[in-house]
């Protein structure tokens, strides 16, 4: 069994017991959260999909940390213009370990 859920403008394919990071939310470290914008689910043979999200489904799942993701390097440079702009920028993320998804 395996659902889609949309959280932070991102869609993932989710699994019991699996574990994520998604984009941050204001949760404590140990708490369960429920995502409930599920666009699709699958059991074995059936396949339900939402129009735009599943009615009644929801996805709980528990938060095992906070964070902030490797630092990405953004360069922007003009040839022969003596210009150059370096940046950085981290991510905060939350890792979540997905538990149950619910009809």
């Amino acid at each position: 069994m395996y659902a889609v859920i949309k959280t932070g403008g991102k869609q993932y394919r989710v699994v019991p017991g699996e574990k994520l990071k998604i984009e941050q939310i204001p949760a404590d470290i140990g708490s369960e959260i429920v995502l409930d914008e599920v666009l699709m689910i699958a059991d074995d043979e059936a396949v339900t999909v939402g129009a735009p999200l599943v009615a009644g489904a929801t996805v709980k799942a528990t938060v095992m940390s906070q964070g902030r993701a490797k630092k990405v390097m953004i360069f922007k440079m003009r040839r022969r213009k003596h210009y150059r702009k370096t940046q950085g920028h981290r991510q905060n993320y939350t890792e979540i370990r997905i538990d149950l998804i619910a009809k």
